[in-house]
């Protein structure tokens, strides 16, 4: 199943989207179940896990802390920030999550002027 878009009737023109019911999570190891995939997390594979004496970790299937932000250009999605375990601790409202996306908030205080307007205006680019 796809990772699919939440219903906003508020007009703005942000998209927070929902992996409930897909594999997105097991394909960005936050799902941990060593009976549908490799366990990894925090990007260290079961043996460091458990050389670091967290091998908890890969028994039995868990849920575990993680967010992954995107940039959609045209057709093409870019995978531009992730944060596991600690480092994800402080995401506690969705102005948090904006504020890690490559546009921000888009809102008029926000510096610099018009970056939204001009999303692939920086250089170097996706491209290069």
């Amino acid at each position: 199943m796809p990772v699919t878009r939440s219903t906003r009737s508020d007009g703005c023109c942000l998209w927070w989207y929902s992996s409930f019911g897909s594999d997105f999570n097991y394909d960005f190891h936050v799902t941990l179940d060593e009976s549908v995939a490799p366990v990894e997390y925090n990007f260290r594979d079961k043996g460091e896990l458990e050389a670091a004496g967290m091998g908890w970790l890969a028994e039995g299937s868990s849920e575990q802390p993680g967010h992954s932000v995107f940039l959609r250009d045209g057709g093409r999605v870019f995978h531009t920030y992730s944060s596991y375990a600690r480092g994800a601790e402080w995401f506690g409202g969705s102005y948090a999550f904006l504020d890690l996306t490559p546009l921000g908030r888009q809102e008029d205080w926000e510096e610099p002027k018009g970056r939204s307007d001009a999303g692939r205006g920086a250089v170097p680019n996706f491209l290069s």
